[in-house]
């Protein structure tokens, strides 16, 4: 196993290129998106249809990426999905018409496929990080600062140079620090592949004893339908957030509520890694879920009550970042580490295939009916996710610590 300080090491720089992947591949696209739409002669609506249509091709593509993590090893393909990006940014920057550009677009969520956190997380377990659910909890609250440093920092550079330079620049940043970073964690990686067994056995693991496979297979799929809702209920929510807080009555001051998101997401990442140590993940998952139910609730209930809303974004940050953590660490203590990128990748696809279409069906419901009814819609969608990992949690008590994993293989459970 690697030296306890490499392994700090390799957390913190992993941190490092998932603040730059998030804010170069997806948080800066909102602050440009304006000057693209303008260029090309498109609505903005049309310009975020076609992120929506790219990161639904990305959904797609999440499996196959993580079956890759497994067989070629994460670091291995995040260090090519470094240059995927770069060039997928640079080919946005260059595009010449609508098409080109759109073609940029699906090319830097297929990038992410390989370098944002389902990536990330293989990249721990096969680094051989002692604790993983605990490193991919310190990964997470790393990273959650990525849209707090590029939201300003794109508008700041946005300011002096055109949406080209900056996208130019940011594919100088995925090969000037990510490239070398993975490069790192690849060798890192290969190390840790050459332990013996026994040595690999030694460190105290935290993926828990899985399932049968029949409990396994049931699990599985209640899994990936639970990150679906939460997938849905945070991508409609997050896109719409502030003119839906203005829309119940809350006017200007929705804006100055909807900035507490964020530190409240970061919150619930720190309190859970000083305090959730010894927390199974299929509870922590319960709770992430019954969070943003619980937030939405109290919006519904209490709007256009100022304190009410306040009580709405703090729930909902604190379970948008225990879903960040979950979707890491569930996967491995249902089934173990072998197998673990192919499950990841499904994981991933569940969420990314729901965020996709969530902004335009609440857009849709607001329109046809009330924004309150449109809300009530999205409680009954979050509150489902609860009930999914409600039962995978009464699938593992009933399965009993002694059935054996789902052979080992994420084909099995799918």
């Amino acid at each position: 196993m690697p030296d306890r300080s490499v392994l700090r090491k390799a957390i913190w720089a992993l941190g490092l290129t998932q603040i730059i992947g998030y804010g170069t591949l997806y948080y800066s696209f909102s602050i440009l998106a304006p000057a693209m739409a303008r260029e090309f002669g498109l609505t903005e609506g049309w310009v975020f249809a076609a992120l929506s249509a790219s990161l639904f091709a990305g959904s797609l593509f999440a499996p196959t990426a993580g079956r890759w993590a497994d067989r070629f090893g994460a670091g291995r393909i995040m260090t090519v999905g470094s240059v995927a990006a770069a060039v997928a940014l640079a080919l946005c920057a260059v595009a010449p018409g609508r098409v080109s550009f759109v073609l940029g677009l699906l090319a830097m969520e297929l990038a992410s496929s390989f370098v944002l956190y389902s990536a990330a997380f293989v990249a721990i377990v096969q680094v051989g990080v002692p604790r993983p659910q605990r490193s991919i909890t310190h990964l997470t609250l790393i990273a959650g600062f990525a849209s707090t440093l590029f939201w300003p920092l794109t508008s700041a550079l946005h300011a002096h140079l055109t949406w080209r330079e900056v996208y130019l620049l940011f594919a100088a940043l995925n090969l000037g620090l990510c490239l070398p970073i993975h490069a790192w964690l690849m060798r890192l990686s290969r190390r840790h592949a050459t332990v013996t067994p026994h040595e690999r056995g030694s460190a105290p693991d935290e993926a828990g004893m899985p399932l049968d496979a029949r409990r396994g297979r049931a699990a599985f799929l209640l899994m990936l339908a639970g990150f679906a809702t939460e997938g849905f209920v945070l991508s409609a929510i997050l896109i719409h957030m502030v003119p839906l807080t203005a829309a119940l009555g809350l006017g200007t001051a929705g804006l100055f509520v909807s900035t507490l998101f964020g530190p409240a997401q970061v919150a619930s990442r720190l309190i859970n890694m000083l305090f959730g140590g010894r927390l199974q993940q299929t509870h922590l998952a319960v709770i992430a879920a019954s969070l943003l139910t619980a937030g939405l609730c109290a919006l519904l209930l209490t709007t256009p009550w100022l304190p009410g809303a306040f009580v709405f974004v703090f729930l909902f940050g604190l379970g948008s970042g225990l879903t960040s953590i979950v979707g890491g660490t569930l996967p491995l203590e249902l089934f173990g580490r072998e197998g673990y990128g192919a499950r990841l990748g499904w994981a991933s696809a569940a969420r990314q295939f729901t965020s996709a279409f969530a902004p335009f069906a609440l857009a849709f419901m607001m329109t046809r009916t009330s924004v309150a009814n449109s809300l009530w819609v999205l409680v009954v969608v979050a509150a489902s996710g609860v009930i999914a990992f409600l039962a995978i949690a009464l699938l593992r008590r009933r399965g009993g610590p002694a059935a054996f994993a789902i052979g080992g293989s994420a084909e099995e459970a799918t």
